[in-house]
């Protein structure tokens, strides 16, 4: 390339799949490629405006280290019409490590645009300004998940209700390539190739899962009312096949967001679109993160080889 091509990123919706934009990012960046501007929903907002602020790096490392029940012990639980997780205990976490800064987001290295919907008045939202936390932290607000955020008299959930990948909003500057990572795309998952792990480290996996999943029935009998069947005749062991109400929702919002997305992507044609396939993980999987980046960089690779652009 005869020169450092500047890159417009728009970052997708889609939970703990949101990591491989940071797989997707080192990428770009150990390819020569320079980023110009970034619009995000959701996760996309959320490693977009890290990006920006020049913290994903030290995300990355934090969220590579936590296991299991690390992730588990930061999710607050709470009883109520608005959502079961309050979201507090995570971000509150993030800001003591200075993982997001306090800073306006005018005052960004680069030119940052986090999207939320207004359910108050039925409409987007769009950050270009003011406070990076309160922006990612209202676009991230999964509907009947996350507690949304009130703000100028209104109330905020998930950017990706409505724009779920929001290459309509990214800055865009003369010359530059316009490129949208989706990862809700209905794609066969391979996953990537990662040092195996010993015995010892999967059996500690196999427990903390176990432990995990006692918690995990414990929640949806008290806010979902979900029978648990642990001790009544069917192996603890065994999956439940039926389809719970978080399953059904989640299955619904991912669909409905690959709709919207393949029409975005008609309308707003991206000059490279770099595709994770929904089935990479679960909302909550932030776990595997070493896998996922993985997955975002060999997602990356892969789109870049087969554009037109190198």
């Amino acid at each position: 390339m005869p020169s450092t091509p500047k890159v417009a990123l728009a970052l997708a919706s889609g939970g703990a799949r949101g990591l491989a934009h940071i797989g997707v990012i080192q990428e770009l960046e150990s390819q020569g490629y320079s980023i110009g501007s970034i619009a995000g929903s959701s996760i996309g907002a959320l490693i977009g405006g890290l990006y920006a602020a020049g913290t994903m790096d030290a995300y990355a490392q934090w969220v590579k280290n936590l296991d299991k029940m690390d992730v588990f012990s930061l999710v607050d639980f709470t009883f109520g019409a608005k959502g079961f997780i309050r979201g507090e205990k995570v971000f509150k976490e993030m800001q003591k490590r200075g993982i997001i800064p306090k800073i306006n987001i005018e005052d960004l290295k680069i030119p940052f645009a986090a999207l939320a919907t207004d359910i108050t008045n039925n409409k987007e939202v769009i950050f270009t300004q003011g406070d990076l936390y309160t922006a990612i932290r209202a676009s991230v607000s999964i509907p009947n998940v996350l507690t949304p955020v009130q703000h100028n008299g209104s109330m905020l959930i998930d950017g990706g209700v409505l724009n779920p990948l929001p290459v309509d909003k990214v800055n865009r500057s003369k010359g530059d390539i316009l490129i949208a990572v989706d990862i809700n795309a209905l794609i066969p998952y391979t996953k990537p190739k990662l040092p195996k792990k010993s015995k010892q480290e999967e059996r500690l996996q196999n427990e903390q899962l176990a432990a995990i999943m006692d918690k995990w029935n414990e929640v949806k009998e008290k806010y979902f009312h979900v029978e648990n069947n642990k001790g009544k005749g069917k192996p603890a062991a065994e999956p439940d096949k039926k389809m719970g109400y978080f399953d059904i929702f989640s299955q619904a919002i991912q669909l409905m967001q690959d709709r919207i997305t393949q029409y975005t992507l008609e309308r707003d044609k991206p000059d490279v679109i770099i595709r994770i396939s929904k089935d990479a993980c679960s909302v909550f999987d932030f776990y595997k993160a070493d896998e996922l980046i993985a997955a975002g960089r060999e997602a990356c690779a892969k789109a870049l080889k087969e554009s037109n652009i190198t």
